[in-house]
């Protein structure tokens, strides 16, 4: 049967298809759904983390989400972003969570708050302080004294700060769901009964807080009442709560996936997302959330994985920068609108599966008025399907859901985009030295020497676990030792070239003999260890040996996943005719961090004793160098980017604000192992619409534009193996 076109242009004229937020009181649930001052709710959720944008975008970034079609925000709360040390809050610039929650508040939308505090998402350590770690006897995630401890003073902080703000329904404020714990169910049993007795005693905790509102537990399939346990995945369709009682809560459906250094470009198909979508709800769901809906940027060192790249884009229906996604975010929103159409019957009607033939059936809502809709779904992955219902034929594409709100008309079909695409091109802009007395651009430059800087911090026989050295206060940690060679040593003979064999438990690694860079070393997302092998040259005498080893973010998940370690752990010399020097137990120096840290030069000028070089020719190709411009902002006003394909890896600042880390690393993968269109239809995962293989992993790093003064701006790279920054630009990202 035809779409008919009237019958839809009326219906999303005159639908008020977004819930309109702005005070509230009581939030309770049934089997159903939500309940709000005694009205069952259908919601639609977006997820958007405030620490992956900035301040200045959150307004734009709620509005664009309910302008899709949105009804609720949704965020996680990131421990380690707000307790800086036991006690020491932070509440300011990218991690203001009051004011986001305020600015979601005041577009008239609820918010659903996901304190946790273990996040997971991608984030450093999944988003646990690194401190208390190091504090004696801790385990995380499971029935231990230190930790319960911490987690629940954390909880109780955020909770309160929420109730001293007026923050929830039941004040008046947007927040009408919170969570605790994140994913448990996955892990539990690792912890055996203390997993059990955890799980329970987090979600008592919780509900003792006393917020009015309802919690839930996503992925834990023992949560106690009155606790509601929900769904992550890429299809929640076939969900069930474990109780009757509670209402079928989708809390993740990933419209994409996160990206790692050294792998591809995961892309999911806008009819896919709308198909799971559209299940979700004609199979009884009535909570929806997109993660995420905005990815943002893993500023800093806030990335983890590890591996996960800066841009935490995640193809979503909002763009890293914060311009919509088309054909995604339009598709999106049509679909929206149409189950809109549907939500009182959804939520009050009577529901019947019919079957209409093989991996076909219709799920048809109705009450006693004779008012109808229905969602006839094709999961068939390959063919088409013409079927019959209620005397009319309708043809449904493979993998597609047709929606009808009054069981005659289809107003949408999952698998027909019709949203138009927009193109979005990087437009370079060269750097403008703001300095107009300057005729060539002029780079200040600093180069460390490899190894030990200032005092050492320690000396030990052997190696130490990187992580558990630096505390993560840094990604760097020098290792120095020395090798003697005697002048008829076969290691010197022409033609022997010894190799210098180094093995790592993770994540990367610069190599330096002889004060020369030898080459680097890194593991993937999949696999943090690597072995670094390369020929050197050695002399007679004494030969210096300086490794910095890098961490690229920490472990965010898994059983008891705080131990697992990284650094070096062996370090051999093979040489002629069998021979090898294991230094792996000689006495190694160490030092934490790069000495420009020290000198603080991200913030600029460093301090009082620093000794810039000025030169309108930039060293290339240098190792361990620190480069400073004074830059004018990009005209426009579009949403700026570094254009940062030319440099090696390494850190980024604007006027002392952390960009992250850059690495245009090369995708290991071969052109084969990527695609050139995408069938959407059949089950999707994250390696089924995958492209860049071959090409820089992240070319483009995202500064925001409220970081930029007109003039004066302040922009610092450390440079870690060589690159050339004379060919730095920005980028303005603009839709064509």
């Amino acid at each position: 049967m035809k779409l008919s076109f009237i019958f839809c242009f009326l219906c999303f004229v005159s639908a008020s298809f977004t819930f309109n937020f702005i005070y509230a009181g009581n939030v309770t649930y049934d089997g159903r759904s939500l309940i709000i001052d005694g009205q069952r709710k259908l919601l639609i959720s977006a997820s958007i983390h405030y620490p992956r944008s900035v301040p200045a975008m959150w307004p734009a970034l709620v509005q664009l989400a309910k302008q899709g079609g949105v009804d609720v925000i949704e965020t996680y709360v990131f421990w380690n972003g707000h307790e800086l040390s036991p006690g020491n809050y932070y509440f300011g610039g990218r991690f203001d969570l009051v004011k986001f929650a305020k600015i979601v508040h005041e577009a008239g939308m609820p918010l659903i708050l996901r304190i946790g505090p273990f996040v997971a998402a991608e984030w450093n350590f999944g988003g646990v302080p690194v401190w208390l770690h190091y504090i004696p006897g801790t385990v995380f995630r499971t029935y231990n004294q230190p930790f319960m401890y911490h987690m629940e003073k954390f909880t109780t902080y955020i909770v309160n700060l929420m109730k001293q703000e007026k923050l929830f329904a039941s004040q008046g404020g947007p927040i009408i769901l919170s969570q605790i714990e994140n994913e448990y169910g996955f892990y539990e049993n690792y912890y055996k009964e203390d997993g059990k007795k955890y799980a329970l005693w987090a979600a008592k905790m919780a509900v003792s807080q006393n917020t009015s509102v309802p919690w839930i537990m996503c992925q834990q399939w023992d949560a106690p009442d009155p606790v509601i346990d929900t769904c992550n995945s890429f299809y929640c369709d076939q969900f069930t709560p474990t109780s009757p009682n509670r209402p079928k809560i989708w809390t993740e459906n990933w419209p994409g996936w996160f990206k790692t250094f050294g792998g591809r470009d995961p892309h999911r198909p806008v009819e896919d997302v709308a198909f799971s979508v559209a299940r979700f709800f004609q199979k009884g769901g009535s909570v929806h959330n997109y993660y995420m809906y905005h990815g943002g940027t893993n500023f800093g060192r806030t990335a983890g994985g590890p591996f996960i790249t800066t841009s935490y884009d995640y193809d979503a229906p909002i763009d890293e920068y914060g311009l919509p996604r088309l054909p995604k975010w339009g598709h999106l929103k049509e679909l929206h609108k149409a189950i809109k159409l549907c939500e009182h019957l959804l939520l009050h009607g009577k529901s019947v599966n019919i079957s209409l033939g093989p991996s076909v059936e219709a799920g048809v809502y109705t009450d006693s008025t004779g008012a109808c809709a229905a969602f006839i779904s094709n999961a068939d992955d390959k063919n088409d399907k013409t079927v019959e219902f209620r005397n009319a034929s309708y043809h449904l594409p493979a993998w597609s859901v047709s929606i009808l709100p009054d069981c005659k008309n289809v107003v949408f079909n999952t698998a027909k985009v019709s949203s138009p695409t927009n193109k979005v091109a990087m437009v370079p802009e060269k750097l403008q030295q703001s300095d107009k007395g300057q005729k060539t651009f002029k780079w200040d430059v600093l180069k460390e020497n490899p190894g030990i800087w200032g005092k050492a911090d320690f000396v030990k026989n052997g190696f130490v676990d990187h992580i558990n050295t630096t505390k993560d206060t840094t990604d760097y940690l020098w290792h120095t030792t020395s090798v003697l060679i005697g002048e008829n040593e076969e290691f010197l003979k022409k033609g022997s070239e010894p190799v210098l064999l180094i093995e790592s438990k993770g994540h990367a690694l610069h190599a330096f003999v002889n004060q020369k860079y030898q080459g680097t070393a890194y593991g993937n997302g999949s696999h943090s260890a690597f072995t670094f092998k390369n020929p050197i040259s050695l002399k007679a005498g004494k030969n210096e040996i300086a490794l910095l080893s890098l961490t690229v973010g920490l472990q965010t998940a898994g059983p008891f996943y705080e131990f697992v370690g990284a650094g070096v752990t062996s370090v051999k010399i093979n040489g002629p005719n069998n021979r090898t020097i294991d230094l792996s137990s000689n006495a190694w120096t160490y030092k934490i961090g790069v000495q420009g840290e020290h000198l603080r030069l991200p913030q600029g000028d460093g301090l009082n004793n620093t000794k810039w070089t000025s030169t309108s020719e930039p060293p290339k190709g240098q190792a361990l160098t620190w480069y400073k411009a004074i830059v004018d902002a990009p005209p426009g006003d579009e949403p700026v980017g570094l254009d940062m394909l030319y440099m090696g890896k390494g850190l980024a600042w604007l006027n002392g604000e952390e960009i992250g880390r850059y690495w245009p690393r090369i995708s290991e993968f071969k052109k084969e192992d990527c695609v050139q269109e995408c069938d959407y239809r059949g089950k999707f995962n994250p390696d089924k619409c995958v492209t860049g293989c071959g090409e820089p992993t992240q070319r483009w790093y995202h500064v925001p534009r409220s970081w930029f003064k007109p003039s004066g701006n302040v922009l610092v790279f450390f440079e870690e193996k060589g690159g050339d920054p004379a060919k730095i630009t920005f980028v303005r990202r603009k839709v064509v």
